[in-house]
């Protein structure tokens, strides 16, 4: 999952086409479609926007590492809990939740 995603990340940030942070996510998930949270995510958090998620048919995808990892995956100097894109093709969505289930 890691190449897609880091690339896929990497277009959205470069494109300003990302949004961050758990309360960001939170409040924006009627305009998303895909949400990614990392593992390090508290579990009422991620509760709390995988039900949003579900709610509004929006596709959730767990990156099995650190908030730093991810971070550093979008090539940020900062930790990410949380992040969505609303602006990613189906194609893309596709892509990534085939790779993260072969994982």
């Amino acid at each position: 999952m890691q190449k897609i995603l880091e690339k896929t990340l990497k277009d959205a940030i470069k494109e300003n086409q990302c949004i961050l942070g758990t309360k960001q996510v939170l409040n924006s998930i009627s305009k998303s479609k895909l949400i990614v949270l990392s593992r390090s995510l508290k579990t009422e958090t991620r509760e709390k926007i995988e039900y949003s998620a579900k709610n509004s048919k929006i596709p959730t995808l767990t990156f099995d590492d650190t908030s730093v990892k991810l971070g550093k995956l979008c090539g940020l100097q900062f930790r990410v809990s949380a992040l969505t894109l609303p602006k990613i093709s189906a194609n893309d969505i596709t892509s990534l939740k085939k790779e993260s289930e072969t994982q």
